[in-house]
């Protein structure tokens, strides 16, 4: 009776008892002493099939529950996921337009001496090739692992770009083990949005940069010696600091700390195994 609509199910819990009672009527040509044990067999038949039908009704509820459950669950997921990847993307665009126009188009327009010409130059160069692979490497990369010398080596290379000869400081350990490409990628653009910012705002004055790495994972940081900032004080529509260097390190798992006053400025990037 399982197999069957609630309505007919009912209906084959009522009457399957109730034929079977007349069945043995029949075998007994209705005999008085059969009546009463023929009305015990039908009233167990329709208690015992009643309980069967419930049991299975509330088997079918709690399974649908489980299911609309789960459902709801995997929906919920999947918007967080893509509120989650809309997120991501924007910041990625956030930071690249930050790091590929906005800062190429600031640098241009402040350029009075020809160390500020170069480096804007070079920060327009690199604006019109990003800016063509947007499409192709929308993901800023290959997630192929990568080691942290690598990593130093596109620093040192994006500060040269920037028409500055910066050489980092590499203290790497024997245990230090690769780290996802997206990870390397987002350290790497982060430190070289340190050094942009030191050259643009602080002249490259004091400018040093070190890397450390070891098996629970690597830091970054990046100093000069210029005047220092409030970092409260910097409006919200600059995004040299907080989509370049903050976010993009934190969408891959990491963090980004800025420490800034008369003595100067320091950008330090973490990021530790297990995070990303």
């Amino acid at each position: 009776m399982l197999a069957f609509p609630f309505a007919i199910q009912v209906g084959v819990t009522l009457f399957a008892p109730i034929l079977y009672g007349y069945g043995r009527l029949i075998q007994g040509d209705f005999a008085p002493d059969f009546w009463f044990a023929v009305a015990l067999d039908a009233t167990f038949g329709v208690i015992l099939g009643g309980v069967i039908l419930t049991l299975g009704w509330l088997f079918r509820k709690i399974a649908a529950n489980v299911d609309e459950t789960r459902t709801r669950a995997v929906s919920s997921y999947a918007k967080a996921a893509a509120s989650d990847a809309s997120e991501q993307e924007r910041m990625a665009v956030a930071a690249l337009m930050h790091d590929s126009v906005l800062a190429a188009l600031i640098a241009a327009e402040r350029a009075v001496t020809p160390r500020e010409g170069i480096l804007a130059a070079a920060m327009a160069r690199e604006a019109l090739t990003r800016l063509a692979n947007t499409e192709q490497d929308a993901h800023e990369g290959s997630d192929e692992p990568r080691d942290a010398e690598t990593i130093a080596d596109d620093i040192e290379a994006a500060a040269t770009e920037l028409g500055e000869t910066l050489s980092v400081h590499r203290r790497v350990n024997a245990l230090a083990r690769p780290v996802p490409g997206r990870v390397a990628r987002a350290l790497a653009l982060a430190a070289a949005q340190a050094v942009a910012n030191a050259l643009q705002h602080a002249g490259g004055e004091g400018l040093v940069a070190e890397l450390a790495a070891d098996d629970d994972g690597i830091r970054i940081e990046v100093r000069d010696a210029g005047g220092g900032f409030d970092l409260g004080a910097v409006p919200a529509d600059r995004l040299g600091i907080r989509a370049s260097i903050i976010a993009r390190v934190a969408a891959v798992g990491g963090s980004a700390d800025i420490d800034s006053g008369d003595w100067g400025t320091l950008v330090r990037l973490i990021w530790q195994e297990g995070a990303a």
